[in-house]
């Protein structure tokens, strides 16, 4: 199994603006500027929050924005919205541990999420775009407990306006 992050911040490493609103994302740019496409279909699996479920909720044609990866959702709720997102509660962990070997599973958004994961060294690679913007204050990509964690850098890339780090786990 590879665990992957692929996301876009602010240039000061920002998710989310501080009411976790993506306006500034989406006044910025698109995804048909990037390689989203050719990593999406090397993902078999999709792990969010609630907070990014809600964000896609909203979208138009939400229901058809990950059809290829089975999209799990962690949230205390029972049932979701939209068919294809699973209701997943517990510890994330422990649930990426059990997931199959065989797959590629993509981290989407949410630092709650993220965070453990990094805590036991489980992220092989994350992909980070970095947008023109500058909030201030906001929802940071990264809050970890502390510890050191080592990446190598393997690509830069340019789309637009947008700054793309590939990184994978040393």
């Amino acid at each position: 199994m590879s665990v992957f992050f692929y996301g876009c911040i602010t240039m000061d490493g920002y998710l989310a603006d501080k009411n976790h609103g993506l306006d500034w994302l989406h006044q910025t740019g698109g995804v048909e500027e990037t390689d989203y496409e050719s990593f999406y279909k090397s993902m078999d699996i999709t792990v969010m929050g609630k907070r990014t479920f809600h964000e896609i909720e909203n979208m138009d044609n939400a229901g058809s924005f990950y059809p290829t990866t089975e999209n799990y959702v962690f949230t205390h709720d029972k049932s979701l919205s939209l068919k294809e997102f699973i209701p997943v509660s517990g510890d994330v962990v422990e649930f990426v541990r059990g997931l199959e070997k065989d797959k590629n599973v993509w981290i989407i958004g949410g630092n709650t999420i993220l965070a453990p994961l990094l805590d036991q060294d489980m992220v092989d690679q994350m992909i980070i775009q970095i947008a023109p913007v500058l909030l201030g204050d906001g929802i940071p990509l990264f809050s970890q407990k502390e510890g050191l964690k080592r990446f190598c850098l393997e690509e830069v890339k340019k789309y637009g306006p947008f700054a793309e780090l590939v990184y994978r786990k040393l």
